[in-house]
């Protein structure tokens, strides 16, 4: 029964992104009591699922975004694979360095489309105004953002290099500002 109270715990968490007040896990648990919200609460913070802040606000612990990591699976030939849980991986964690300094922006376009980043994907990216030789970054290019490979020659020329034979390089006519750096690509299918 207590692994039901924690998986509605963490389906809310997932859906609305925050957890749950007391009065919301009188409805979440069936519960007629706070009291009995309470003593689980307790229970939940004695197990390390939850924690609370300075104001007694409830936190959820890193587990409520994690996802098991079953092992690894062949790109060649097929082969059997037992399915065994190995542990557990935390989306944000695994991708998401600097949270403070991240954010997600949708793929327009398919200028980069040979460096696997499609019209339609997700790219999280880190704010920076700095970038190395052939990153991938956001960048402000005389007025107009753009996603493209960074390139700087020994003579410090810099300028943007799309992943796709249709389109040209873009050399800055004022001015080139890098704004974020690319770290992943997400596509659903």
């Amino acid at each position: 029964m207590y692994n039901n109270y924690k998986e509605k715990l963490v389906r809310f968490y997932n859906r609305d992104k925050r957890m749950p007040t007391y009065t919301e896990m009188l409805d979440l648990f069936g519960f007629k009591s706070k009291n009995a919200v309470a003593r689980l609460v307790d229970k939940f913070i004695e197990e390390g699922i939850v924690t609370k802040d300075h104001l007694g606000r409830l936190l959820a612990d890193a587990s409520f975004n994690s996802i098991p990591m079953l092992g690894s699976v062949k790109a060649g030939f097929p082969e059997d694979v037992a399915e065994e849980m190995k542990e557990t991986i935390n989306i944000e964690d695994y991708l998401i360095a600097k949270k403070e300094n991240s954010y997600m922006l949708t793929v327009d376009g398919d200028s980069m489309i040979d460096a696997h980043i499609a019209d339609g994907d997700m790219v999280l990216v880190e704010k920076t105004n700095t970038a190395k030789d052939g990153q991938i970054v956001i960048a402000n290019v005389d007025g107009e953002f753009t996603m493209k490979y960074f390139r700087k020659d020994k003579n410090n020329r810099v300028w943007l290099e799309p992943a796709n034979k249709d389109f040209k390089p873009i050399y800055p006519k004022i001015y080139l500002n890098i704004t974020a750096v690319v770290k992943a690509v997400i596509r659903k299918y």
